[in-house]
């Protein structure tokens, strides 16, 4: 296995690392510094080609946010995914967040970890550590944080996230990673061919902004569910208030897999290049968004234009929102000076 780096010094002078990942099956991550960011994932196939199945740029200045406000590959921090009005209590204090989607803040505001230099503490040939120094206040959130990401890419073709953060004061925190999958390998091609498995029996409910309304409903009878595979396709234009409220999927799945390791919480599979990813996390949850608010006006990698849904978002993650809602005591996203954070997710590709 082999890792190798390459500097790209930006206008504002930060200094982008991108480290290759490779083991001897031939499957590659790049991984740059600059927000955790996956930017390719090659995966060999059986005709003994490497298809790229993660959107993002060529060129790595386009990740900047004065480029393009995108989360293609990152790693999302403080807070993955809504918090409603941009505001949560802890411990008797108020808190008011950017209102950067609609009310809401979203990943963490406008100038969330996606957009921020990492520092490399690690590599070899099979893993990069990677650490940021959150400070107290960043985008409103309180506490400074520790925060350090470590991926592992193994003999078997699994590509492990394990995260861990550590704060001086009480804060909250939910992370995730943000890779935009299109397991036919060209983004010219929908995703809605794929055919996705949720082990999940239940979901949140969203209203019309997209945030949980705070009732968990069964997936019996809806379009939600996926727990045997089906077509991503084959529900998604049904007239279904959930549906019409995210413009497709963007809903938290709750895990039945119980934070289990051993067991894939999802599996997603391209007919066409017969590519299987499955996804293992300790999470509670997971939030799939089926590029509902892509519209051609990104030009990615490849010169290719990213259209809506041709892409798959697998977050796995604490609930939306989890802050505001107490009674989900599976989703406590408190984090405390004396109990540190620990979360691993795993995305494990095959050929069918």
């Amino acid at each position: 296995m082999h890792i190798q780096k390459k500097n790209h010094q930006t206008p504002n002078r930060i200094m982008i690392q991108t480290h290759i990942l490779r083991n001897d099956n031939g499957m590659e991550a790049h991984i740059t510094n600059f927000g955790g960011r996956i930017q390719r994932l090659l995966i060999p196939t059986r005709e003994g080609n490497k298809l790229d199945v993660v959107l993002g740029f060529d060129n790595l200045d386009d990740y900047r946010p004065e480029r393009h406000l995108q989360d293609f590959g990152a790693t999302i921090g403080r807070f993955a995914n809504r918090i409603g009005n941009g505001k949560f209590s802890l411990n008797g204090t108020a808190y008011q967040l950017p209102q950067n989607n609609g009310p809401h803040c979203l990943h963490g505001g406008p100038d969330g970890w996606q957009y921020k230099e990492f520092a490399i503490l690690e590599s070899s040939d099979s893993h990069l550590l990677m650490q940021y120094l959150s400070p107290d206040g960043d985008n409103g959130f309180p506490g400074n944080i520790d925060f350090r990401i470590q991926f592992t890419l193994s003999p078997d073709n699994a590509l492990r996230i394990d995260y861990q953060a550590a704060s001086d004061a009480p804060t909250v925190i939910n992370v995730t990673n943000h890779s935009y999958f299109n397991l036919n390998g060209d983004p010219d091609l929908s995703i809605l061919n794929h055919l996705m498995q949720i082990h999940s029996s239940q979901f949140t409910l969203n209203d019309d902004t997209c945030l949980p309304t705070g009732e968990i409903s069964s997936v019996e009878g809806t379009p939600m569910d996926f727990r045997t595979p089906k077509a991503i396709g084959r529900d998604i234009e049904l007239p279904d208030q959930q549906l019409i409220n995210g413009r497709g999927y963007d809903h938290n799945w709750i895990l039945d897999t119980k934070g289990s390791l051993d067991t894939p919480c999802a599996s997603l599979d391209s007919p066409l290049t017969h590519i299987r990813m499955e996804v293992y996390t300790d999470q509670p949850g997971m939030q799939v968004y089926t590029g509902n608010f892509l519209d051609g006006s990104v030009t990615g990698k490849y010169g290719k234009t990213y259209q809506m849904r041709h892409a798959v978002c697998l977050e796995t993650q604490h609930y939306p929102d989890s802050p505001n809602h107490p009674e989900w005591a599976e989703s406590n996203t408190t984090l405390l000076p004396d109990t540190p954070f620990h979360t691993t997710t795993i995305f494990k590709f095959s050929q069918q």
